[in-house]
């Protein structure tokens, strides 16, 4: 609804926040792509800039009138006094500040995928940020909580929905007062595991008005996945790593329109949609 209402020639300046350390990735690509199928809809003339966090130090100012941080590899918990981690949490702070400042009537929303989720929630100090038993990969459905299904971000979604998850990391524990007292909600927990004891992880939250995160991959594209994951050395890298079934369960799965495919189509979209409503 938003989109419709904007006038065609509108500009609006979109900011990604590159954490993937040089590495070969998907998930730049599929946040490109998502920022250009979302413009050409709705006919905006859009400018996106991309900062190289961990390699070259760079953030974004708040010029930008939305953000998009992404995932990316290691561990959250280690890189902590690093210098581009200093950074990095010195700008969701300034960010934090910039919104909590009732003078600045237009918000700056940002949106945090998997590593950068898992260091938000560090830095929020509103949950435990671990290492998981065993890896998590493959695609997984996730459960929302009440709240996930009152969030804008969500919107069009089913219950369960399914998503791309890749990480060796893990999110839990909440301290609920904490995450009520700055205005958060817990969103969706990963699906249920009676055959282990443990706890289920957080897999989106909404930490105030202004920023939310998923940690898992909204932006994972099912087609272009799938052919990554085909590629012979791709290939031969999560068979030998996960084995033969987990691959093919995981190359059937991104083809099923109604799990990747759908996911891809609404969260970042809505979260755009709803990000740029009070952009001048």
């Amino acid at each position: 609804m938003f989109a419709e209402m904007r006038a065609k020639e509108a500009s609006i300046k979109i900011a990604i926040l590159d954490l993937y350390e040089g590495h070969e990735n998907q998930g730049m690509r599929c946040i490109r792509e998502i920022i250009h199928q979302w413009s050409e809809l709705h006919n905006y003339t859009v400018v996106f800039d991309e900062f190289d966090v961990r390699q070259k130090l760079q953030l974004p100012d708040l010029s930008y009138d939305t953000f998009i941080a992404s995932g990316g590899p290691g561990s959250p918990i280690e890189t902590e006094g690093e210098e581009w981690d200093n950074l990095f949490m010195q700008w969701m702070e300034n960010v934090n500040n910039y919104n909590n400042n009732d003078a600045n009537t237009t918000k700056k929303q940002v949106f945090f995928i998997c590593h950068s989720f898992q260091l938000a929630c560090r830095y929020f100090k509103i949950a435990t940020v671990c290492k998981r038993k065993s890896t998590s990969f493959g695609v997984f459905p996730v459960h929302m909580l009440k709240d996930g299904k009152n969030e804008l971000a969500f919107e069009g979604l089913n219950d369960p929905f399914y998503v791309v998850d890749s990480r060796d990391f893990q999110v839990i524990e909440p301290n609920h007062h904490a995450i009520k007292k700055m205005g958060g909600k817990i969103l969706a927990i990963e699906k249920e595991r009676p055959h282990v004891p443990y706890e289920r992880a957080i897999m989106a939250l909404r930490f105030n008005q202004y920023f939310i995160g998923t940690q898992f991959h909204p932006e994972a594209d099912a087609i272009g996945m799938s052919m990554y994951l085909q590629r012979s050395d791709k290939k031969e890298h999560v068979i030998k790593t996960y084995g033969e079934e987990k691959w093919k369960s995981m190359v059937e799965q991104l083809q099923d329109p109604d799990k990747i495919i759908f996911t891809y189509s609404k969260i970042l979209s809505n979260f755009l949609n709803y990000s740029i409503k009070n952009v001048p």
